[in-house]
């Protein structure tokens, strides 16, 4: 079996599982099972409180189960779910951030994007920018399926 570093440059297809990916991956992966975590016992246990935090909080995990996904798969258009993923993981952030601040009654109970992804270290905040940078430096090659 040929290894990636040995076959012909038209067909090698950059990997995000290697290096600086694999953290990328496993961050994405971590986050995820944590805000699908949270987002179920806030839906199961006490929905009536906060129905748009707590959508928002499954709506995000979602997104970061499908951004972990898109990492790992290779492929052009896996590159571009995990883009668009990505992007919309930090429109969200913004968004949601910024509305928590501006107006913390939309918000009564944390989000996993509320206040910018505090409740997460801000990681929420970083990751996507880290994501959009490391998909930048990793595009398919043209004959990536």
């Amino acid at each position: 079996m040929e290894s990636l570093q040995s076959a012909p440059p038209e067909t090698r297809t950059p990997t995000t599982m290697s290096g600086i990916g694999r953290v990328l991956v496993a961050v994405y992966g971590v986050l995820a099972l944590a805000a699908l975590g949270r987002s179920f016992v806030q839906i199961v246990s006490k929905y009536e409180e906060a129905p748009l935090a707590y959508a928002l909080s499954a709506l995000a995990a979602v997104v970061y189960v499908v951004a972990t996904i898109a990492l790992v798969r290779p492929g052009v258009v896996w590159y571009r779910v995990a883009w668009a993923t990505i992007a919309f993981e930090f429109t969200g952030v913004i968004v949601v951030g910024t509305l928590s601040i501006v107006d913390p009654a939309l918000f009564p109970h944390d989000t996993v994007w509320s206040w910018f992804g505090r409740g997460y270290l801000f990681i929420p905040l970083v990751l996507p920018v880290l994501g959009m940078w490391w998909l930048a430096k990793h595009r398919p090659t043209a004959g990536a399926e």
